[in-house]
């Protein structure tokens, strides 16, 4: 199931217009000062609470107020599963805070104080964005955030691991996941395949053999050969929303924590 939150109420303020690079260079256009809509939420009343790891009608609560963020979650029915786990991570990374997956003290109050959703760097046009810095994955629509999730990017570790469709040979890389403003040029729809240095879920590639993918493991840290992961239900939600079809732009920009 697809849930989408109410939409915000809106407030005005003076602010930067951050445009992608129009090539694959990792330049960022120069900012310029405009005014822009920026949306608002009220203050959680009553407030977030600590729920740690638990299910219960407080993580229900939970769940509504991070989808009021632009957070995704598979559905607020009040179980804390992986997608509620992976909100509350992308929640804490974009915050700053231990990105633990678990709702504490800290959290809860960050959640409920929040006033603003949460923006990519990117406030213009139709694209999708990867912030290697936040270890964030963003979908921006007419410039307006719609949805973040948690990702983990490229480790940024050489490898030399077996191929495992051709017996034999081996597969090398860099592990880095390429900066620039990128597309999706290619796709494959059909469930879990075996990628050459693994098994890899519903991909949309968009430089090279990049993808953005469905993975079991999506640590709160950069741990891949060079893909965008999310969650396998995350991955679902992107083919069914139509959110990421082709040639939409892609925008890889930040340097992996650490």
């Amino acid at each position: 199931m697809t849930t989408t939150a109410a939409p915000p109420t809106t407030t005005t303020t003076t602010t930067t217009t951050t445009l992608p690079p129009t090539t694959t260079t990792t330049t960022t256009l120069p900012p310029t000062t405009t005014t822009t809509t920026l949306p608002a939420v009220p203050v959680a009343d009553p407030a977030i609470q600590a729920v740690g790891s638990n299910s219960g009608e407080a993580t229900r609560a939970a769940q509504w107020r991070l989808l009021e963020l632009g957070f995704w979650l598979q559905e607020p029915d009040g179980s804390y599963g992986l997608t509620t786990r992976q909100a509350v991570m992308a929640f804490q990374k974009y915050y700053g805070l231990t990105a633990d997956g678990v709702l504490g003290d800290e959290t809860a109050a960050k959640m409920s104080s929040v006033t603003t959703r949460p923006t990519a760097s990117a406030d213009a046009g139709t694209l999708v964005e990867v912030d290697k810095s936040k270890q964030l994955l963003f979908f921006i629509i007419d410039g307006t955030t719609e949805w973040i999730l948690n990702t983990s990017t490229g480790s940024e570790i050489p490898y030399r691991e077996p191929d495992q469709n051709t017996p034999g040979e081996w597969q090398e890389g860099d592990s880095v996941t390429r900066t620039g403003l990128h597309s999706v040029y290619r796709q494959r729809n059909e469930g879990w395949w075996e990628g050459d240095l693994g098994s890899i879920y519903r991909p949309k590639y968009f430089t090279g053999g990049i993808a953005v993918h469905g993975s079991n493991h999506i640590p709160n840290y950069p741990a891949s050969h060079g893909c965008v992961r999310v969650s396998v239900p995350a991955m679902d939600w992107i083919w069914a929303s139509e959110i990421m079809p082709m040639d939409i732009p892609v925008w890889v920009h930040g340097s992996i924590p650490g």
